[in-house]
């Protein structure tokens, strides 16, 4: 009788187990940074079983020298008495973008504007392909919260807050980064955050999440159990509290419903630092397989694991547990077969066929929101077009958070192109770059001018943080751009780069045409393509725009599941030419 697949890989799981010591078990569900002191040590010494890029020192210049980096930590791992392979983990959550060069997605919002589940899937599976290709098989997306307030700093990470919506985008990007596991151009996804980040009280970053259990069960949780029907290799858990109990203690939701509820049987990971922030040993037993044990949590997770299955108060089944899942993983990617990344996919990192696709996303999830009297498309032909503001020109203000450096980049980045760069390109006539609206250009035919807010990530973006400026609406300079030109009677299109919905009910009313174009990635010029008639707009909108800053006086703003607040668009609306 022929053993499945799946069959022979429990039996290598339960062999290997079996051989393994304690501390080797608690090394396998430690994960650390490649560039921290002694991270080359402790692979050997601690066992670790996966590593993770962040911000920080990169592998090195070229996708060949990061393949280098992790092959050096891959070996030092092959070395110890199992010799168990490392996971390599990057938050790729719109193309590898840590990597200067890689092909740069929309994010989620603007894949959620596209409601394209094919497209999405293609642009998981490059992502998947690029990430390979600097060194990864393990990638921390895609995030399938469903944000209720737009003041939370994440908005952007996620599709929409529809839910159903989310389940289609979920299965296709699932579907895409993992394809075949064993296929090294693959890499395992990871479903985050379980669970309610995105509802959270007032949008707060790690908040509170008030909704109920029965609410949690019909707008959040679906889109998990579509993830884990797929096969999802990862859940990671969230900051957030669900009627005041941290989500990585939260034993009743991660283990009773994730676990034993949908019968995922792949890997738990812990947020940043979590074992440290939540009573230690208690997010263990709450059902956490795999703890960043960064910034000085390693020692502290180790010892105290090891104590506390010594005073029984982890069990060894609870330990089992975890390292199993690990192991499943692991020899799903085939990696005791094939440690290492191949070299000759690093070719295929930023080539045009993948900024093809990009470019495609990014006409896609353009949604118009006025055209007064046809004012687009815009003709070639137009011989004066002024092009406003700062993120006109810069790939990196267009791009968001997560785009070569964690909070982003104000600077333009290798390989992409600007919103200018396509205009230009479209253009017979002449084209004028009027950054702050300070030039003597009202005798221009056409006044594009371009807003939004500068790059941010994760709480640094939530409105009302200490540490930004950050509003719900658009700055005064940028108020100011368009007030310049519309009092002049230029006639004026505004294109939005946000990861957000703002309020800018009064600027929609200044513009003769207004286009929410969200954050864009490396592909700007795909913008023009959609200004000046080459392809129509199809994008629709993922969440309810809001009309007021009053529609937040709340806990949330307008959104698909409350009708109480009126938006000044609703959920879908988008029109064409």
């Amino acid at each position: 009788m022929k053993i499945s697949k799946e069959a022979q890989i429990e039996q290598k799981v339960d062999s290997l187990l079996k051989l393994m010591t304690l501390e080797e078990k608690i090394g396998q569900m430690s994960q650390i940074r490649h560039f921290e002191e002694s991270a080359d040590e402790h692979i050997t010494s601690k066992f670790i079983g996966s590593v993770i890029h962040t911000q920080g020192p990169t592998p090195g210049k070229t996708a060949l020298e990061w393949q280098d980096r992790f092959i050096e930590l891959q070996k030092k791992a092959l070395s110890t008495r199992l010799a168990i392979p490392l996971l390599f983990a990057v938050d790729a959550v719109h193309g590898q973008n840590t990597f200067e060069g890689a092909t740069i997605f929309p994010h989620n919002i603007g894949l959620g504007a596209t409601q394209n589940e094919k497209l999405v899937e293609e642009i998981a599976r490059i992502t998947a392909l690029e990430s390979q290709a600097t060194g990864f098989n393990w990638v921390f997306s895609p995030c399938i919260a469903i944000p209720y307030n737009e003041k939370w700093g994440r908005v952007y990470e996620a599709f929409s807050e529809s839910t159903a919506l989310t389940e289609k985008l979920t299965r296709a990007s699932v579907r895409g980064h993992q394809g075949d596991l064993s296929d090294p151009t693959t890499v395992i996804a990871t479903a985050k955050h379980f669970v309610g980040d995105g509802a959270t009280d007032y949008g707060v970053e790690g908040g509170n999440t008030s909704l109920n259990a029965q609410q949690i069960e019909e707008r959040l949780l679906s889109p998990y159990k579509v993830a884990v029907k797929e096969n999802i290799g990862a859940v990671m858990s969230s900051f957030n509290s669900i009627t005041g109990t941290s989500m990585h203690n939260h034993k009743q939701l991660l283990i009773d419903t994730l676990k034993v509820g949908m019968n995922f049987d792949g890997i738990l990971v812990s947020d940043w630092k979590a074992y440290s922030r939540f009573n230690g040993n208690d997010v263990i037993n709450a059902g956490v397989d795999i703890i960043m044990a960064v910034d000085g949590d390693l020692d502290g997770f180790q010892k105290g694991a090891k104590k506390g299955v010594d005073n029984g108060s982890i069990s060894l089944d609870r330990i089992d547990d975890a390292v199993r899942r690990i192991l499943r993983q692991k020899f799903r990617l085939e990696l005791f077969e094939n440690p290492f990344p191949k070299s000759d996919l690093v070719s295929k990192i930023g080539i045009k066929k993948h900024r093809d696709i990009a470019k495609q996303a990014v006409r896609e999830s353009l949604v118009l929101l006025k055209n007064e009297d046809k004012t687009l498309p815009l003709s070639k032909d137009t011989k004066k077009i002024v092009v406003v503001g700062e993120h006109a020109n810069s790939s990196g203000l267009q791009s968001g958070g997560w785009t070569v450096n964690w909070q982003g980049t104000k600077e333009n980045y290798k390989g992409a192109t600007t919103i200018l760069d396509g205009i230009k390109r479209q253009v017979k006539g002449k084209v004028i770059f009027d950054k702050q609206a300070t030039g003597n250009h009202f005798d221009a035919d056409i006044a594009i001018i371009v807003v939004g807010e500068n790059p941010y990530a994760e709480f640094f973006g939530d409105i009302g943080h200490e540490s930004n400026q950050l509003k719900l609406t658009l700055t005064a300079e940028h108020q100011q751009y368009i007030k310049t030109y519309q009092e002049k009677g230029v006639k004026t299109v505004v294109v939005l780069v946000s990861g957000r919905p703002l309020v800018v009910t009064e600027q929609i009313n200044q513009s003769n045409a207004f286009v929410a174009a969200w954050l864009l990635g490396s592909e700007g010029d795909g913008v023009a393509e959609v200004l000046f008639g080459d392809y129509n707009f199809r994008g629709k909108l993922p969440h309810s725009w809001p009309k007021s800053i009053e529609d937040y006086k709340g806990k949330y703003g307008p959104n698909f599941w409350d009708d109480t607040i009126k938006p000044l668009f609703k959920f879908g609306y988008g029109l064409e030419y």
